[in-house]
């Protein structure tokens, strides 16, 4: 079978094309695959949660009757400790979770920090 003389220009046109879109469209476009868009939705979900239990965080941690001292040392901690106080402290722990929550304690050494 054969092919006419214009085939292979327009067919070389065409890959040409299909790889500028797909280097436009990724690098310049906000393209993104589906493995990314997946861990962009979980980071947002989990950003959310944590802005969603920041109340509760807060209200716990007032509640608690060494609040004071465990601020005093919030205070004169570096960034990264003073999320690990909240931490320990057990306030970034939500009902029913064994373990703290990383982002909810960040959320809440924030959200402590600037009310005083």
């Amino acid at each position: 079978m054969e092919f006419p003389v214009w085939m292979k220009p327009a067919l070389m046109g065409a890959g040409a094309g299909a790889v500028a879109l797909a280097i436009i469209g990724f690098g310049w476009g906000g393209w993104v695959t589906e493995g990314t868009a997946t861990e962009m939705s979980k980071k947002q979900s989990m950003a959310a949660i944590a802005a969603a239990l920041t109340p509760y965080c807060v209200q716990k941690s007032q509640l608690d009757p060494r609040f004071s001292v465990v601020m005093a040392e919030v205070r004169g901690a570096s960034a990264f400790q003073q999320r690990k106080l909240v931490e320990q402290a057990g306030w970034a722990t939500p009902l029913g979770a064994e373990e703290p929550d990383r982002a909810l304690a960040e959320t809440c050494k924030i959200a402590l920090t600037a009310e005083s």
